[in-house]
Parts: C-alpha cells; structure tokens; sequence
C-alpha cells in the first residue's frame, strides 16, 4: 500500500505526448462548501522538488471557476484554493475538462472530459478500496497493540502485507492494459523509485508501453533510470570513477581493486550508515589480509564533517568525496538513499549490493574462505 499512497508526489514529473487536436482547453470546476465570492483558485505545476511553480488564477463565482488556455502536451498541474490545504489533481490537455468537488474533500474531487483524466480516475478508483482496506488495518492494527492482542496483531500484519502484494499486482495490471495512459508512465517511475520490481521486469513494463509515451519527457526519465539500474546491476562491470581522498589526493576505483572490493556510500550525517560502520569495520578486520578492499565514497557536503566521521569511526580503508552530497558518482551508481553498497569480484564485477549486517560478513566469507 506504500506505493500506491506516495503516487501523487512522484506526479510532479511531467509528460509529453500528442495532444487532442482540439483548439486549447477549458477546465471549468464546481465547488461545494461556504466560499466566499471572488476566493481566488490557482492552477499551478510543481518543480522536481515538489516546489509550487505560480500559474494562472481564477475567483470563485457562484460556487464555479474556469481556466483557458492551450496545451501542447499533456501536462500535470494542481488546483488549489484559497485557505483550503488541499489540492486537486488534473491533467491539462485540450479539450473540456469538468471537476467537481466539496471544499472539504478535495482529495476525491471528480475530473472528466479528456482521456488522461479519465484513466487517472479508473486508476484511483481501482485503488480506493485496498487503499480503505489498509486504513481499516492500521486502526485494527492500533488496537490490537494496545491491547496487546498478539494472535490478531499477527494476522493484521500477515493481512498488510498480502495487501502489499495485491496493490502492486493491480499496479502492473493497469500499466499493462493501459499502454497510452501518463498515469501507467508515472506509476512507472515510482516503481523504479522504490525499486519494487526487478529492474528487467519494469524494462518489460516500459517497452509495452505506447511509443509516444515511451518518447515524452517522463519516458526518456524512466529510460535512462532504467539502463543507469542495468548499468550497477549483479553481473555487470562496475564504473570506473574517481575523485579526492581526504588528504586532496585524487583516487579511482581501478586504482584500489582487491580480491573483493566494498564500495560503500555513506555519508557522517547519516545515522543509520554511522551505525553500521562498526560492522564494516570488524569485517575489514577481519578479512583485509585475504584481499579485501574498500572505497568509502563519501556523499557530505562539509568536507570537516567527513574527515572526522572516519576518525571517529575508525574507518582505515580508502576514502573519497566530491563533497557535494548525492553527486555524479552517486548517480553513475544509480544512488539515490544511503547506506548504499556495492560487492566487486576481483575483475571489478558487482557480485552483491546493499549488504548489511550478518549478511555482509557471510558474503566476504563465501568469497574470501
């Protein structure tokens, strides 16, 4: 249920495709609930951080607003009201767009009129009902704990997760049977956000997709996210990079290739990479003299802070850092949270990623006997 829940925020990317040959649209919306006369409405886009982008402007009139214009390609954008913290979501492309919605409910806010719309409305409305479904678990969930009822504790938590499955089942259905939909493209993506498919399977997903969705700005996004993911995957040659070690030397990848090599993205604010290092550190005790070899890669943006935290940690294998957060390297490897890692074989061939605790150790063992 995750997934389904945090769509609306990957939404913020937009796609392009051929438009209706309709000359511009016209949105025209209906609101229920006390308004006053001339509340105004705006129509905006967010930016790649989830930042509101100012867009047109609309008053409310009789309880009704409009917006005209043309779209060259179908775009995302928001309506929001005035002192109303709530947004609808709503495809502009050409063509007559009608909304409907309460003033306290935005969030199931009715949208018809153009095919994009339409199909994002099946897709929420498939989603309703395992979405209601999961709300009812968590609040059974809630006082279960409190009551410490642990037999219904555990069949909640055996019904969530068989819920899981059936909301990423429904996902990859509503991709496949709608091929020419943005809303299959972006559901997509934040798949490959969350990584929870294998990345062959999404590859799959995409090439069944309508060519012009596949060749919109969205798709050419999901594109190269995929071939960055096939790039540092098991099996293939991990990327050479290089970059400054602590002390302002410069350091590649190829230059420090052991029997096994960990490379280990971390960062010193990063708690939870703080608290596996001493893990790290014990199995590089352990199994440095046999030919293991790590590369932290450093993802801080204060180059003291960083220096420190090895230090303190004690970390005496290579390090390196452009000192500039999640950088090129970060994104040559497909990195977008930490702690993440990567297992090398002796010929720079990634063997195992994002290994952690017992189960790292067990894996230098297994190639390090």
């Amino acid at each position: 249920m995750k997934g389904i829940l945090r769509v609306l925020p990957v939404l913020l990317l937009f796609a392009g495709c051929s438009a209706e040959t309709k000359s511009g649209y016209e949105i025209t919306g209906s609101i229920a609930g006390p308004l006053e006369e001339g509340t105004q409405v705006f129509l905006r886009k967010s930016d790649e951080n989830m930042r509101a982008i100012p867009g047109d402007t609309a008053l409310i009139s009789n309880g009704t607003f409009s917006f005209s214009g043309d779209a060259a390609i179908p775009e995302l954008r928001y309506i929001f009201i005035e002192g109303v913290n709530a947004g609808i979501p709503v495809f502009v492309e050409n063509g007559s767009i009608n909304i409907t919605a309460h003033r306290d409910s935005l969030g199931r806010a009715g949208v018809e009129g153009t095919p994009q719309n339409a199909y994002y409305s099946d897709f929420v409305e498939g989603t309703r009902q395992l979405m209601d479904r999961r709300n009812a678990i968590n609040s059974e969930m809630q006082v279960a704990m409190q009551s410490r009822d642990t037999a219904n504790m555990n069949a909640l938590r055996d019904e969530f997760f068989e819920l899981q499955g059936s909301a990423l089942d429904y996902e990859i259905t509503f991709i496949a049977e709608h091929p020419d939909a943005l809303i299959s493209a972006m559901v997509l993506s934040r798949m490959l956000q969350s990584q929870s498919l294998p990345n062959a399977e999404i590859a799959s997903l995409f090439k069944g997709l309508d060519e012009s969705i596949q060749v919109s700005p969205l798709g050419a996004n999901i594109n190269s996210q995929i071939s960055s993911q096939e790039r540092t995957s098991v099996g293939a040659q991990a990327p050479d990079f290089s970059a400054p070690t602590p002390s302002g030397e410069v350091l590649a990848l190829n230059d420090i290739l052991g029997k096994v090599t960990l490379v280990d993205f971390w960062a010193a604010w990063c708690r939870p990479c703080r608290a596996e290092n001493p893990n790290i550190v014990k199995v590089y005790e352990k199994y440095k003299d046999k030919g293991l070899s790590i590369l932290g890669v450093s993802l801080d943006r204060n180059a003291a802070d960083w220096i420190n935290a090895i230090e303190q940690d004690g970390l005496t294998w290579h390090h390196v850092s452009n000192v500039r957060y999640f950088d090129e390297i970060a994104e040559l490897y497909n990195v977008r949270a930490i702690p993440a890692s990567f297992i090398l074989d002796e010929n720079g061939v990634i063997v195992a990623k994002n290994l952690r605790g017992e189960s790292l150790e067990a894996k230098i063992a297994e190639l390090l006997p």
